[in-house]
């Protein structure tokens, strides 16, 4: 599906966060192409790399990088970009930031200590974010103030819920990020 002739402006953002958050689902449930994605089996090989007590039925991870689109206006476009989440493959964040306006920082409120070296990179690499706090089976909702305690949040970093694998929540968790971005641009 090409773009329409009326779009004039393409935002490149990435969506990150820990090993096992929902990057991946998150891009696949919003792109409006057939998104690309570089999901391969856990093998023995990521024993004593890969944490997996806190996702004990994920059987595959990103390697490289998972890319969708999604149009949110006549005139603007998303291109997303997800990450790895292992600290392995932290080089390929520095070359996905590269010409990022932002980023939409996935987290799981039962594991937000795997969140700060997310969130460093982030800073380090000066992109502009917004929270989400991803939904799981099981996982109480906490008040997001507290999330924003936990993280050590300035008080204008957008903090939302959202399930990643539903569109439109997922969605909106992109257009709060591409509001805060606009708000700063002004």
């Amino acid at each position: 599906m090409y773009l329409e002739s009326g779009v004039s402006t393409a935002v490149k953002v990435l969506v990150v966060g820990h090993f096992g958050v929902g990057k991946t689902t998150c891009i696949r449930s919003i792109s409006e192409i057939e998104p690309l994605s570089t999901e391969e089996e856990i093998t023995e090989a990521s024993v004593g790399f890969d944490d997996l007590s806190g996702t004990p039925d994920k059987t595959t991870t990103t390697v490289a990088m998972d890319f969708g689109r999604l149009t949110l206006s006549d005139e603007v476009v998303l291109y997303l970009f997800g990450t790895p989440g292992q600290e392995r493959f932290k080089e390929m964040w520095e070359e996905l930031s590269r010409g990022a306006l932002g980023a939409l920082v996935l987290v799981d409120p039962e594991r937000l200590s795997d969140s700060f070296p997310v969130l460093d990179l982030v800073e380090r690499f000066g992109l502009t974010y917004a929270i989400g706090v991803n939904r799981f089976e099981g996982t109480p909702d906490y008040p997001l103030d507290e999330v924003r305690e936990a993280l050590n949040l300035s008080a204008d970093t957008p903090v939302v819920r959202c399930d990643v694998r539903d569109q439109q929540s997922a969605a909106q968790a992109l257009i709060t990020l591409v509001e805060h971005l606009l708000t700063l641009s002004d």
